[in-house]
């Protein structure tokens, strides 16, 4: 099989070799008849259609003794696993409704084997084709434009409906028919109909009888460019017309709308107006859109500049370095803080990139977890956190944008995921009770954009003070965590001016050199993304992290320590995301052996954390290798494996009280 046309090839349309199967025809002559007639006198039959009209299938299969159907969807589908699901019981719901509609024997017909319909589960040619054949022998083939539908047959609009008798044309055809019914098609039986329902019922889709019955069944998506473009076509024309929809002329009677220059004129100063509604939004909810194709970016419609001046670059290092070492007037863990934000401003800066590679990651059966799209900043008050976001986004954009915490729910964010394109979406200031309550079903749900080949979403950053005690393991494979324990005073927070200052000065130089660079490394990735020798998952956080070193490097005669190049296990190895807990308990060794039991015998250490919450708290952010659980307060663990994951060898030579 010929491979997946790469997301960044050169040419947007590969040309095809492919030849086509052409039906030689001789015109006859024309003739006027109904549909019935046209369908009158014989036996059998057997179509293939695109678009159909229930009621007008089942009043044509009652006029044959016998008959088979396929349907293939009208809409543009890319036929992905969802997509097939979706369609088939959409269809069945269909069959269901009209045949009670019409008192059509739908079941009977189908138990006895009269009537069997067929549905695509696969891309099916865009044929229409009614076969149909006589117990005297008599064949005929009826083709052109007309699906089955009353609309089509029924001589409401223009269609190129042509027929030829005789048994040469119908071999053709019917050998057309039946490939299609054997490779492309599942069967929709009695139970299919009587059953089907996507709540409890879902394994009796067409789909899934086929896998009963051949045991294995491949679903191999169409995603080839050409799809994908017409795919999001159709989707942006439904999105536009669901937009256009309120805007337009009240209907008159049986929906008509009675257009004169006066309406026309209306329309236009209505669709002005909420164009410039849009202008606005975009102004508070930016559009970034990368092309890695082309290697541009737009922001808010306007192509960013990518050849940024070098003394602006530099500028825009220094004052971001200047900010980092303002971090020096803080209390308590400096170079954690420094380290942290750094990692977290890799991320941030590098998040526009991520919907590029989960899209890659799905297409080529990856894991898109190495491709996080949340990140939560959390600890305690005035570390700082959310100066520091608004001055990573200024550094973007140029913008300084943000949501606060009681605007913050799942239904929110995935809206504002609707509309914000590229850079991230800030949530300010989540107490415990909220992000519990949307911010993990939010993050645990993370496939927004996926089936949609959507490239072009934003990154959701959440900020939290010390509340937000622990996240659950399910979040913390999905987010890129920052946890700061440096802070100032109240009177050093009012004294501090060095934050608006750089953010007054501070321009995009530094973000538009950094996405130059960036458009000749991701095509790279996408590469190894599709080589299955490759072992390793294609690391994007530490050719970022590369990206920025050169920078800094570059435009700097002094780079910090915490500006390094970086890695997925500096962000979720699980020495970095337990290394809160591991503080805790290797505190607590230190300051009261009392609450440790140790067994050589049974490799078992025992931690009574005190409270049942505490000890569940601990519990989120151990690892699968400890075995840990827990009773009451007290947490159970292997011994020796705790010896290794808290670096502390767990002996009680020494007591301190």
């Amino acid at each position: 099989m010929e491979d997946n046309i790469s997301l960044f090839d050169l040419e947007p349309i590969r040309k095809s070799s492919s030849r086509l199967d052409v039906a030689k025809m001789e015109f006859l002559g024309a003739e006027t008849m109904t549909w019935k007639e046209l369908f009158s006198g014989f036996d059998k039959l057997y179509a293939i259609t695109f678009s159909s009209g229930i009621s007008f299938v089942y009043q044509l299969v009652e006029m044959f003794k016998q008959s088979e159907v396929i349907f293939g969807c009208e809409n543009v589908m890319s036929y992905s696993m969802n997509e097939v699901m979706a369609y088939q019981q959409k269809l069945i719901d269909s069959m269901k409704e009209n045949a009670g509609k019409i008192k059509f024997d739908l079941i009977s017909r189908i138990e006895d084997g009269t009537l069997r319909f067929y549905v695509a589960r696969k891309k099916l040619s865009h044929e229409k084709i009614y076969l149909l054949e006589a117990e005297d022998g008599r064949k005929r083939v009826i083709t052109g434009s007309a699906n089955m539908s009353f609309q089509a047959f029924g001589g409401m609009q223009r269609e190129n409906i042509i027929y030829i008798d005789g048994n040469e044309a119908y071999d053709w055809y019917y050998s057309i028919y039946q490939s299609l019914k054997d490779d492309c098609t599942d069967m929709i039986g009695e139970k299919a109909i009587i059953l089907s329902d996507l709540e409890e019922n879902v394994e009796q889709l067409p789909v899934f009888s086929t896998v009963q019955k051949a045991k294995t069944l491949i679903i191999e998506p169409d995603n080839s460019p050409q799809t994908i473009e017409n795919v999001k076509f159709f989707l942006d024309v439904n999105r536009l017309s669901e937009k256009l929809k309120p805007l337009m002329p009240k209907a008159e009677g049986k929906g008509r709308i009675l257009l004169a220059p006066t309406k026309v004129k209306t329309l236009r100063t209505q669709i002005a107006e909420d164009v410039q509604r849009e202008k606005i939004e975009r102004e508070e909810y930016p559009q970034l859109v990368i092309d890695i194709d082309s290697k541009t970016a737009e922001l808010n419609g306007t192509e960013m500049d990518l050849s940024p001046d070098p003394s602006d670059i530099g500028a825009d290092v220094s004052l971001f370095l200047e900010y980092m070492n303002g971090f020096k007037m803080f209390h308590g863990d400096i170079e954690g803080l420094q380290c942290r934000y750094y990692e977290f401003a890799n991320w941030f800066f590098c998040s526009p990139f991520m919907a590029v590679m989960r899209d890659l990651a799905e297409r080529y059966n990856q894991s898109k977890l190495p491709y996080p799209v949340f990140g939560l900043i959390y600890g305690q008050s005035k570390a700082g956190k959310t100066s520091f976001l608004e001055t990573l986004l200024k550094m973007m954009i140029g913008q300084k944008t943000r949501i606060s915490a009681p605007e913050f729910t799942r239904k929110t964010i995935n809206g504002l995921k609707q509309i914000v394109k590229g850079a991230p979406i800030i949530a300010d200031d989540l107490t415990n009770t909220r992000f519990n309550q949307h911010a993990i079903e939010t993050i645990k749900n993370d496939d927004f954009g996926v089936s949609a080949h959507n490239i072009n979403y934003p990154a959701v950053v959440i900020s939290a003070n010390e509340d937000v005690k622990a996240v659950a393991p399910e979040v913390i494979r999905r987010t890129v965590i920052c946890r700061v324990q440096a802070g100032l005073t109240n009177t050093e927070v009012m004294k501090n001016n060095l934050v608006r200052r750089v953010q007054k000065d501070v321009g995009t130089a530094f973000y538009r050199e950094y996405l130059r660079r960036m458009f000749d490394i991701v095509p790279s990735l996408a590469e190894d993304m599709k080589d299955d020798s490759i072992d390793s998952t294609p690391d994007i956080l530490e050719r970022s992290s590369e990206v920025i070193c050169d920078i800094f490097n570059e435009y700097s005669d002094t780079v910090p320590s915490f500006i390094r190049k970086l890695s997925l296990e500096d962000y979720f190895s699980e020495k970095v995301t337990g290394k809160q807990t591991i503080k805790i308990i290797q505190t607590a060794w230190r300051t009261n052996r009392k609450a440790f039991t140790i067994s050589k015998a049974n490799n078992e250490l025992r931690y009574n954390a005190g409270q049942s919450w505490d000890a569940e708290r601990i519990m989120k952010e151990l690892p699968e290798t400890l075995e840990a659980h827990k009773i009451n307060g007290t947490i159970i663990m292997r011994l020796d494996a705790a010896k290794e994951f808290f670096v502390t060898d767990f002996k009680r030579s020494w007591f301190p009280w």
